[in-house]
């Protein structure tokens, strides 16, 4: 199995649990507080390291006692860690309120995420020429991703950019020459400035996307409909996994994560995303981020 690298950040979540998702000038009072191990890439990184995968995280925390929490919570599952910067800034932090319904509602604190722009690009040029494929997300400096994509790029690499949370003002260069890119319906809107009606919208704007930037790969997810494949060679929609969802955190990141798994072990794209369904089925049948992530083993029962 060849070698991942999760460029991303690492988060303490803080879960409040509650009858529905808070309105402007509405208060309300949680049913619970739970304090989890998260952050996109951390989740990423995590997804893969339980699902027996051969992965390494880069990414910031700080010196206090949840950047440590967040690093051995990695190890635990064999994430390599050794070169996780250790920031003056405090470790980044996420509130979730969770609704009875699955749905959540998310304001993060960037903390030391932002320090990942300071770290050295002679070392971790070197270690993404020693992996095969680079996870990358949005929680860190835009224009780090793009530094890191365009050296993974030089060097043959795999570029899968979860492009997650969306900025309205994002530079579309980012995504040039990568191999995979994985917005969700709400992501691509932002991405285009533009309302998408229906499934063939979906499909056209992201063939267009893909000629105009040399995308190899789009992945649309569509939450409970599923997923939609656009590349090259057509569209492939995939049918969801009904289950009771009751909490939505990191299900797109076991999902993405599970296909960069899937393809570091050789599998095809379809394979790896029909793997995604099954590991991001259970994620959300459960509460927290990686604390919600299933074993090799109950994926495959």
């Amino acid at each position: 199995m060849k070698k991942i690298l999760v460029v991303g950040s690492l988060n303490m979540d803080h879960v409040l649990q509650v009858d529905h998702i808070v309105k402007p000038g509405e208060t309300i009072s949680s049913k619970s507080i739970i304090h989890n191990p998260g952050g996109k890439g951390a989740n990423q990184a995590y997804t893969i390291g339980k699902l027996s995968g051969n992965v390494e995280m880069i990414g910031s925390v700080g010196k206090d006692s949840f950047g440590g929490e967040l690093i051995d919570n990695l190890k635990k599952v064999g994430v390599i860690t050794e070169n996780i910067m250790i920031s003056k800034e405090e470790t980044g932090q996420a509130y979730i309120i969770v609704g009875n319904d699955g749905e959540n509602s998310i304001v993060l604190h960037q903390g030391a995420n932002k320090c990942v722009e300071d770290y050295n690009m002679e070392k971790l040029e070197e270690l993404i020429k020693e992996s095969e494929i680079v996870l990358m997300q949005f929680e860190i400096p835009l224009h780090t991703v793009k530094q890191v994509k365009e050296i993974a790029v030089k060097h043959g690499k795999k570029v899968i950019i979860d492009p997650a949370p969306m900025k309205e003002d994002i530079d579309l260069e980012i995504f040039k020459d990568v191999y995979l890119i994985k917005p969700n319906e709400t992501e691509l809107e932002l991405l285009l400035k533009e309302k998408l009606n229906t499934k063939e919208e979906i499909i056209e704007k992201c063939k267009a996307l893909i000629e105009k930037l040399n995308i190899k790969n789009i992945i649309v997810t569509l939450g409970e409909k599923g997923s939609i494949l656009v590349n090259e060679s057509g569209h492939k929609i995939f049918q969801s996994i009904p289950v009771e969802a009751v909490d939505t955190t990191a299900a797109g990141d076991s999902f993405i994560a599970s296909i960069a798994l899937e393809l570091s072990d050789g599998k095809s794209l379809d394979e790896a995303i029909e793997y995604g369904n099954k590991v991001a089925s259970i994620v959300v049948t459960r509460y927290g981020a990686q604390a919600s992530i299933p074993s090799k083993e109950e994926v495959a029962r």
